[in-house]
């Protein structure tokens, strides 16, 4: 479903608010959807505006909005955004279209809003950022095909793909109970590993410890249970978007995986940006999906859509970075260490949606997907850090002096994406989180 632009994606549109122009994640042209608390009172919808959070529910008592616009923000009044999401994308767009205008320069809705601004906003410094909806299921796709071709590589695999690869976009189940808002630390996983040079297995902490940057897609309205969703209406289901970091502890995933896949290597913890970034704004940066290579097949029929393969993918550049303890005793920023774009991925986002149900499954809203990791086809575009050390292998020498060969307790990992045109940038916010040793 295309998303006409408008006036809420105009580059030159500014805000009143301070330090939302030029912001690198949240000018006027974003407005992502969340759920924050101030000083511990009741978590609400909000909306990222500059270094402020918009209060959804305070301008919704004010009497700022009408139509489908009043009607998501009632429902945004509550702890979670699930019962906005089931509206799905009607009134979402109403929503952001009525943010803006209150939000912008020199409209007569800001004439309105700006004597409220003290209700309206708050500090972000001052907000409590919490997971924005219940997440009933999380399903982790595999569709990074430069990350699979190199997991494939590293384990002796000729060719590196399964034969289902190129046809199926591959997935598991994974835990929604342990998803967690960037901010909070994740504990190293204890489980069962064959420590290298040995030959049985023994318990106990994870040794190689892994992120994975990933995109994390929310689930709007479902289905009913036994009616798939086609391709032609994949998008309506999809609510919007953040960072999802997909913890990996790669010793225990090696003995436990087979026959049956991931399970206690996957399970302990994920961390997701706290932003949903909606589909309206990420309209100016839809791409087509890039060709597949000569000879590769073209998906079945269920999985194939023109409009989707002219506008399904997106532009947008993403990055890993560590921030060590020894970097933070010296005061030194968080250094980059992986830098790559969504377009990597072999599968649409549409294309996941329909396969998901093409089996009967329902989706509900507030499921969330992780895209799998979007590794690039040069060595710094590797999303993992399984792939940037070879398994292990070989240095990673931060600019600290410090090496890493896998994620270390204390060190904090920073996903980050942002898209870029005309003079401006959205992002999607921090996806942080430190790990910390795990109990014994």
């Amino acid at each position: 479903m295309a998303i006409l632009l408008d006036e809420t994606h105009d580059a030159k549109r500014t805000s009143w608010v301070a330090g939302a122009n030029q912001h690198a994640d949240f000018p006027v042209q974003n407005l992502p959807l969340g759920v924050f608390s101030v000083r511990g009172d009741t978590p609400r919808g909000g909306i990222a505006i500059g270094d402020a959070v918009f209060d959804i529910k305070a301008a919704c008592e004010a009497k700022l909005f009408s139509g489908d616009a009043d009607k998501a923000a009632r429902a945004a009044g509550a702890s979670t955004l699930n019962d906005l999401m089931v509206l799905g994308a009607g009134p979402r767009a109403a929503l952001r279209k009525q943010v803006s205008a209150l939000l912008a320069e020199g409209t007569p809705e800001s004439a309105r809003a700006m004597p409220l601004a003290a209700k309206l906003l708050h500090k972000a410094a001052d907000c409590t950022l919490h997971l924005p909806a219940k997440i009933g299921a999380f399903t982790d796709f595999f569709a990074g095909i430069t990350h699979a071709e190199n997991g494939g590589k590293r384990r002796g695999a000729n060719p590196p793909l399964t034969p289902n690869y190129k046809y199926v976009p591959v997935a598991y189940h994974s835990r929604a109970s342990t998803v967690r808002p960037s901010g909070v630390s994740v504990r190293r996983p204890n489980g069962q590993r064959v420590v290298d040079g040995e030959q049985l297995p023994t318990f106990g902490p994870c040794l190689k410890m892994d992120f994975e940057l990933e995109l994390g897609i929310w689930i709007g309205h479902g289905n009913t249970w036994g009616d798939p969703i086609p391709m032609s209406r994949a998008s309506e289901h999809i609510y919007g978007y953040c960072m999802l970091n997909d913890w990996s502890a790669r010793d225990i995933q090696r003995w436990e995986s087979q026959p049956l896949g991931p399970f206690l290597s996957k399970n302990f913890g994920t961390t997701i940006s706290p932003w949903i970034i909606t589909p309206e704004a990420l309209a100016p940066f839809q791409i087509a999906q890039p060709p597949r290579p000569d000879g590769d097949p073209k998906p079945l029929p269920y999985l194939w859509d023109d409009n989707d393969q002219r506008e399904g993918q997106f532009d947008l550049d993403i990055e890993v970075l560590i921030h060590t303890e020894g970097m933070r005793a010296k005061g030194a920023p968080p250094q980059r260490i992986s830098a790559s774009n969504t377009r990597h991925l072999y599968w649409t986002v549409a294309q996941m949606v329909a396969h998901h149900t093409c089996g009967g499954c329902s989706l509900e809203a507030g499921d969330i997907f992780g895209s799998g990791t979007i590794s690039g086809p040069t060595p710094e575009n590797y999303g993992s850090i399984a792939e940037l050390s070879f398994d292990g292998t070989r240095d990673i020498t931060l600019a600290s002096g410090e090496i890493r060969r896998w994620v270390q307790d204390g060190d904090d990992i920073y996903l980050r994406a942002h898209g870029r045109r005309d003079g401006y940038s959205i992002g999607f916010g921090d996806c942080c989180a430190r790990m910390m040793a795990g109990g014994r």
